[in-house]
């Protein structure tokens, strides 16, 4: 077997897209190079199945002869610079320093429907679901969720009860806490 080996580089850019259900998007280089591919299972080894379009994105890239590619994720940030999102009624203007303050707490999705905009999840050791919005969710940097899918989230009280306020992929949580 012709095994070929091929020097990374640190790449910073954009999600241009990402489709879960295909398995691969693209990341526009901020540095002015070609798109780089996303496989899923490059997106997975960094613990997300989806990431949000327009999400800022750290990458080891490869050069191959079919194109760059991204090896491993090293970093997502949430989408920014966009218009300011509508409030979502139970977080209010809560600053986002407030958010980042609060524990994470590991859960695992109960079941997430992309189109009606929420789901739920069940945090360990707790007996009530926790919901989780579609905006609260793309703020995080994710496009989706999937059912089974361990997280970590940051919860708040809101009026029908526990709800995320931000969610963390399980793998992030866990370089977090080191």
């Amino acid at each position: 077997m012709n095994e070929q080996h091929f020097e990374t580089k640190e790449v910073t850019g954009k999600v241009k897209w990402f489709d879960p259900v295909k398995g691969f998007g693209f990341i526009l280089d901020s540095g002015g190079g070609p798109d780089i591919l996303l496989h899923a299972n490059v997106l997975r080894n960094f613990g997300q199945g989806s990431v949000a379009d327009n999400a800022g994105i750290r990458v080891l890239v490869q050069a191959t002869p079919r194109g760059a590619q991204a090896v491993e994720v090293l970093e997502i940030e949430p989408p920014e610079g966009e218009e300011k999102p509508a409030p979502i009624e139970d977080l209010g203007e809560t600053d986002p320093a407030e958010i980042a303050a609060l524990p994470l707490e590991p859960a695992r999705v109960k079941w997430f429907d992309k189109v009606k905009g929420f789901g739920f999840a069940n945090v360990f050791g707790r007996p009530e679901d926790v919901f989780v919005h579609i905006e609260v969710l793309r703020r995080s940097g994710f496009s989706d969720l999937a059912p089974g899918e361990a997280i970590c989230l940051r919860v708040i009280e809101g009026k029908r009860g526990r709800m995320a306020a931000q969610v963390v992929s399980w793998e992030a949580a866990l370089r977090q806490g080191r």
